[in-house]
């Protein structure tokens, strides 16, 4: 498979998955809001810390209220990474390889593109009506999901795809514990209160991992639910989860299940060995939101060293 077309595929879905995520953690704090006061930056501020898209946000906003942070993160043609820009991007990208793709997930694409488009061209909502949105943009992310499964076959191109998706993934989830992280640092007060048991179980539902968190662990405590979305196994949201995945799919399209071939497989190996060794009490104990940092660091030289080892030109131009 040629490099740009492998490139391609592995930015579709890395797109599909970043609009997913922020339409479900927008929801879930869309939600929460409503049980707690009615400080609107201590509330979506957050949001916005996750994403890593401060300082765009305060060049185009004077100040943080909830209907800008909704558009800024959903809406604005302006931020590379909204909902909007996703979809779009990742429209563009399955139209650059419409014969590597089926019917039925162009399809679909396409549909959530004009559902944003739709969106962004409706200006305003009502409470209800943005609920509604980001309802129908994660059942629309993840029925594009079902279709690839069902409908694509497990060659190069797939591989490439799920490799996008779950380095995605796992950067998401690391940014969404670090936010939680950074919140009790600045309110220690509220620790074990029931503000902050509402705040962790918001946590959990903004990765879809509450039900199955409740069923391993039962109650809620910072360090298993820590434990749960960085080092399970089981679960695919979890870091350590998205990393097996990720490695599994590396071997394949690197022909090597031994050592490594590449500097992704080598440095995507060295990260996944780092958390199978780890207990939550080292992480915790050496600082929670440096080891976040770390992995996000980590998580952005692999997805550059994967460019570097499939994607650059010059891998595929023999002498």
């Amino acid at each position: 498979m040629l490099g740009r077309v492998a490139n391609t595929i592995f930015w579709m879905n890395r797109y599909l998955e970043r609009a997913e995520n922020y339409a479900r953690f927008m929801d879930v704090n869309y939600n929460l809001s409503l049980d707690l006061s009615p400080n609107e930056t201590e509330q979506w501020l957050p949001l916005i810390m996750v994403t890593g898209d401060w300082e765009l946000y305060q060049s185009l906003n004077d100040k943080v209220e909830k209907s800008k942070v909704i558009y800024f993160l959903a809406f604005e043609k302006e931020n590379p990474n909204s909902i909007y820009s996703c979809i779009r991007n990742a429209r563009e990208n399955a139209r650059a390889v419409r014969t590597e793709i089926t019917k039925e997930v162009w399809e679909q694409i396409n549909e959530l593109y004009f559902l944003v488009k739709k969106g962004l061209e409706k200006k305003r909502y009502t409470d209800t009506k943005y609920r509604d949105f980001f309802t129908e943009i994660k059942k629309g992310c993840q029925l594009v999901y079902g279709m690839y499964v069902s409908t694509i076959s497990r060659n190069e191109g797939w591989h490439f795809a799920k490799l996008g998706q779950v380095i995605e993934r796992a950067d998401k989830t690391s940014r969404m514990l670090d936010t939680k992280y950074h919140l009790l640092l600045d309110t220690p007060k509220l620790i074990g209160s029931s503000i902050d048991l509402i705040q962790w179980a918001a946590l959990l539902k903004s990765v879809s991992a509450y039900d199955m968190y409740r069923k391993k662990y039962g109650k809620l405590t910072p360090a298993c639910i820590a434990e749960f979305l960085i080092l399970d196994t089981e679960f695919p949201r979890s870091i350590l989860a998205c990393l097996i995945r990720a490695e599994q799919c590396l071997v394949i399209l690197s022909g090597s299940s031994v050592g490594f071939s590449n500097v992704a497989q080598k440095k995507l190996g060295a990260l996944k060995s780092q958390l199978e060794y780890v207990a939550i009490e080292e992480i915790i104990d050496s600082g929670m939101h440096e080891y976040l940092d770390d992995i996000q660091k980590k998580l952005n030289d692999i997805s550059s060293a994967i460019y570097n080892s499939f994607f650059r030109i010059e891998n595929h131009i023999h002498p």
